[in-house]
């Protein structure tokens, strides 16, 4: 007997629950056959183990740490776990065990089956990549606007609570200030982490960067250079953005604007937080862009569920 192409390929996503269901029932028709497919599976476990208690050795930078963000976090680790036992030779562990289990890996012979020493250089090999990711963390650089959407939010979202406003209004305004996270003020090479265009002025005793700017002086674009606050990760300049506006009695009129988020941005203008006489419009403009609807979907999709205040 032998197992249908839909059973024998791997599953591919670890929602897919149906997939799982099939393949245990064809494993008990037909043990043999199925081993290979469900020593993959054993192997994505033994992954996500792995990659959780990885994580949690390495502690939370801030950023992330909500419960939201938890989940997002475990639901991709375990779908990456699938992926790297689905493809390729993943860590090995596969291999060893349908050839213990006295079965035979598909397209390889016993040569081919990695042995202990090359499981251990696999694995580090897999943990010195995670470290890169860890360290490249550090200095954040999301990939496109659904990566900068999905990073910020649990943050953000909290802000825009704090400031009676929707997290995509927030959201809107740091992509302005930061080209959805691509442009920040830096110090040889080192982030600021500035995701608002914050200035580092008098009453300002943390660390800062002097970079150049454009400034609007009587409606005339002019070169400045000038010094913006520098953070350890986003998540204290989202903190610091939030206790500038609900604190600051100059923000007050962009406060409590729910999803009317040209209300918000005009507030912000009114109260002297930017010198560009079409900031509002562009804030405004970007919340309700292409981009900004997609990756709020995306996220949607991501953790199966309305995000509040949109």
């Amino acid at each position: 007997m032998t197992l249908p192409g839909d059973v024998m390929r791997s599953v591919d996503t670890w929602t897919d629950l149906s997939g799982f269901k099939t393949l245990q029932q064809s494993a008990q028709a037909d043990a043999k056959s199925a081993l290979p497919v469900v020593a993959k599976q054993f192997e994505s476990i033994f992954t996500q183990m792995m990659l959780k208690s990885m994580r949690d050795a390495s502690g939370s930078d801030g950023l992330f740490d909500s419960q939201a963000s938890n989940t997002w976090r475990e639901m991709f680790d375990q779908q990456l776990s699938l992926n790297l036992s689905q493809h390729g030779k993943g860590l090995g562990i596969a291999q060893m065990l349908v050839r213990q289990l006295g079965g035979a890996s598909s397209g390889t012979d016993a040569a081919a089956t990695p042995t202990a020493d090359d499981w251990q250089q696999r694995l580090g090999s897999v943990m010195h990549a995670a470290g890169s990711v860890a360290e490249k963390a550090v200095s954040w650089l999301p990939e496109d606007a659904q990566a900068f959407v999905r990073d910020l939010a649990p943050q953000a979202a909290k802000v825009a609570k704090q400031l009676g406003v929707s997290v995509r209004a927030v959201l809107a305004q740091a992509a302005l200030e930061t080209q959805w996270g691509q442009h920040m003020p830096q110090s040889q090479g080192k982030s600021s982490n500035n995701l608002f265009g914050m200035k580092a002025g008098s009453s300002w005793d943390g660390a800062k960067v002097n970079v150049p700017t454009l400034e609007f002086e009587d409606g005339v674009a002019v070169r400045r250079n000038a010094q913006f606050r520098a953070y350890k990760s986003p998540a204290d300049s989202l903190a610091d953005y939030a206790r500038l506006i609900t604190d600051n009695p100059r923000y007050a009129q962009a406060l409590g604007h729910g999803d009317d988020v040209l209300g918000f941005a005009k507030g912000l203008v009114n109260g002297g937080y930017a010198t560009d006489p079409s900031y509002a419009h562009k804030l405004a403009a970007i919340a309700n862009s292409p981009q900004m609807r997609q990756a709020l979907d995306a996220l949607k999709k991501v953790i199966g569920a309305p995000i509040p205040s949109e």
